[in-house]
């Protein structure tokens, strides 16, 4: 792998949303085949690059995926002496040569999608534009998504789709990798209930939330009942949406929220031995209800 061929190798992983582990060489201690900063890629099928072939290489698959075998988000480490008189794996190397290497989990990057880009949707993808996430955009109202508008998001470190449509906006749930967290948000009650019938229908997403009042969320769910969504299918679907006990209705109030509670539910499925719910004191107590007629 030329220099810097793991950078597209690991680029290329994101792109097909595949996990993988980059394996660097850290330290090398006496005679080895190659020098401290040697990169490999492993993925489940395929690898990209070397550290060197033989024991060393083979161990270092081995245990990278097995991490991708268990989930694990965790970096770590590991030594070989290459020696033949140390234990053997994978057949003899024996440069005489100590090394470690670093083995760092590569996790399928999570993804957003942002249905509704008004006052409150915009805010809430300048706050996610900022994390290292797949954000998609979806609005039907060309202004929406205006280059001029959306040049807040410039700098972003999350890649930015953005899915200008005139109709339909549902038709984009087929297009989104598996697991995306659905946020829903329109500027109209129609689109927000189609949208939740969609999605409802099939897919395999994350969380499912709603922005909206309790009066629109009732209306809805008597809708979705006629429309053959037992009740458990319709209680997928998250509403109000948001860090309970924060009550302000500004755009960028509701965006914080919004986005401080689904950044916890994916670190929540990171890391789940980790990510427990806080006491319900630090919660609050009242959940965040926007407006009826609150413009995502």
């Amino acid at each position: 792998m030329a220099e810097g061929g793991w950078v597209a190798a690991v680029a290329r992983l994101r792109a097909d949303r595949e996990p993988g582990v980059l394996v660097t060489v850290v330290t090398v201690r006496g005679h080895a085949p190659r020098t401290a900063g040697a990169k490999l890629v492993v993925g489940a099928a395929r690898t990209w690059g070397s550290i060197g072939g033989g024991n060393l290489e083979a161990i270092a698959t081995d245990k990278a995926r097995a991490l991708l075998a268990a989930g694990t988000v965790a970096p770590e480490l590991f030594t070989v002496t290459l020696s033949d008189k140390a234990p053997l794996q994978f057949g003899v190397q024996c440069c005489g040569g100590t090394v470690t290497v670093l083995l760092e989990p590569l996790p399928v990057t999570p993804a957003v999608a942002v249905f509704g880009v008004g006052h409150v949707g915009l805010e809430l993808a300048r706050i996610l534009a900022r994390h290292d996430l797949d954000l998609h955009l979806v609005d039907t109202r060309p202004e929406q998504l205006a280059d001029e508008r959306l040049a807040v998001l410039a700098d972003a470190v999350a890649r930015v789709h953005v899915h200008r449509l005139a109709v339909l906006p549902e038709i984009v749930l087929g297009e989104l990798p598996a697991g995306t967290h659905v946020l829903i948000m329109t500027h109209d009650h129609a689109e927000d209930f189609a949208l939740c019938d969609a999605v409802l229908r099939g897919g395999d997403f994350g969380s499912i939330g709603l922005i909206g009042s309790a009066a629109k969320w009732a209306r809805f769910r008597t809708r979705l009942a006629a429309h053959s969504h037992d009740a458990a299918t319709v209680a997928r679907i998250t509403t109000p949406i948001g860090i309970p006990g924060i009550r302000g209705k500004e755009p960028a109030t509701i965006a914080v929220s919004v986005a401080a509670d689904l950044l916890r539910t994916i670190e929540r499925e990171a890391c789940p031995d980790t990510a427990a719910d806080p006491p319900a004191t630090e919660r609050g107590t009242a959940p965040l209800a926007a407006p009826a007629d609150a413009d995502g």
